[in-house]
């Protein structure tokens, strides 16, 4: 059984122990070796690592602790419930406590949390051979060695080089005469969010984080980056749909926490939407005067809704990857100016031939058409502004996406359909 566990990738132990019960997957993890157990433990739901570091004996747990990298080790202690928090450290190596103790000091979702300090570092007078004697001595407790880091003696960043470079260089060869000078790197203190787009960037498989005094302090590596990327894309899903952002997975958040989450929200709307009715009571005499504007009025407030949806999600995505900034803000007026124009005459006027058609009047048909061509370049316009001045005002712009906006171009399409009708029709 050990030799068939030894053969599946660790990731897919997940998806196996949920298919067993809580005594099968003590004996499951039991049967693993120390380097496989810490990869699987790594892979686990919180709630499923809390369970097994209750079932665990001491040296299991000092022997999962002793195999993780700090990054994982921090991670871990920053999900788990206090007296758990307790038995880990104490079955921790205390040059290890005092690593990980370091890294927690930082401040949440930034470089200085995501980083691990299992690296290789040369010093610039070293061969090629040496080099390699240090990567064979020192590479099996690091987490990443397809780069590394060329360091002063109080330890400055002074280059990167990569594997490859070192694999076609002569053994004679000095590190400092192949390395890369020009290094992509990040501050402790820097965003997460910021730091992953610079992999996607730079397509970059690590990188060093500095402190202020350009001390290499740690690394970010692609598959914590990755996290991160998932994390904030799953966030900003969840504000686009005005849903405040849970921290565990749907199915493990509870309906009372589901329902705390988008309530707030929801009222927020309900309250806004009021708005709209106000204004079409407002209108009550040209209603009652022609009834008939009424029917117009849900096909006004969809478009009108889906028209800014459009802009707002284009522009939203592009804010987060750094594709448009605001002071782009005029060239996106413009040019989604122009895209209604050409979006709204041609709505307008398939609008226009169906009334005519249906209801053999001009005046109708003109009024609503005039209303569509506004609508759609009002819309168009507050979906763009409106994600850009939440930038501005350092917001996350996926506030101001479909529920929001909708809201807000219903009351403005509303307000301009009876306008332009009490104008036609003299109301």
């Amino acid at each position: 059984m050990r030799e068939f566990l030894e053969n599946i990738n660790s990731a897919d132990f997940p998806q196996i122990l949920d298919n067993v019960d809580d005594e099968q997957k003590i004996l499951i993890y039991r049967l693993l070796t120390k380097e496989k157990a810490a990869e699987v433990f790594v892979e686990l739901e919180h709630d499923e690592q809390e369970k097994l570091i209750n079932c665990l004996t001491d040296i299991e747990i000092r022997n999962v602790m002793n195999e993780l990298y700090m990054d994982d080790a921090v991670d871990l202690i920053e999900e788990m419930p206090s007296n758990v928090v307790k038995r880990i450290l104490t079955n921790t190596k205390p040059s290890n406590r005092k690593i990980i103790n370091e890294l927690l000091q930082y401040p949440e979702e930034t470089a200085g949390t995501l980083m691990t300090i299992e690296f290789i570092d040369f010093k610039e007078n070293m061969t090629v051979a040496q080099a390699f004697n240090r990567i064979k001595q020192k590479g099996l407790k690091k987490e990443t060695v397809y780069q590394c880091y060329v360091l002063t003696v109080d330890r400055k960043l002074l280059g990167v080089i990569d594997i490859k470079d070192l694999l076609i260089a002569d053994r004679d060869e000095l590190v400092k005469d192949i390395m890369d000078t020009n290094v992509v790197k990040v501050y402790t203190l820097e965003d997460q969010e910021e730091v992953t787009k610079l992999f996607d960037k730079y397509d970059c498989v690590a990188i060093p984080v500095v402190d202020k005094e350009d001390r290499l302090v740690g690394i970010i590596t692609i598959d914590d980056a990755i996290d991160v990327i998932q994390e904030e894309t799953m966030e900003d899903f969840e504000k686009m749909a005005a849903i405040t952002p849970a921290k565990d997975s749907y199915l493990k958040t509870s309906v009372f926490v589901h329902a705390k989450n988008r309530i707030v929200w929801l009222l927020v709307l309900m309250i806004s939407a009021m708005i709209t009715g106000g204004i079409i009571e407002n209108f009550e005499s040209a209603i009652s005067s022609l009834p008939l504007l009424v029917s117009f009025i849900p096909m006004l407030m969809g478009t009108g809704g889906n028209s800014g949806s459009q802009s707002s999600t284009l522009i939203i995505r592009g804010l987060a990857t750094d594709e448009i900034t605001t002071k782009d803000v005029f060239k996106i007026m413009w040019k989604e100016f122009r895209v209604a124009l050409v979006v709204g005459i041609s709505l307008a006027l398939i609008n226009s031939i169906r009334i005519v058609l249906q209801y053999h009047d001009l005046k109708i048909a003109f009024t609503v058409s005039a209303t569509l061509l506004a609508t759609v370049i009002l819309s168009k316009q507050l979906g763009c502004l409106l994600p850009i001045g939440a930038k501005k005002l350092n917001l996350d712009p996926a506030i101001m996406a479909s529920p929001l906006l909708t809201t807000i171009v219903d009351a403005v399409s509303v307000f301009l359909f009876f306008t332009i009708s009490t104008a036609v029709f003299h109301l």
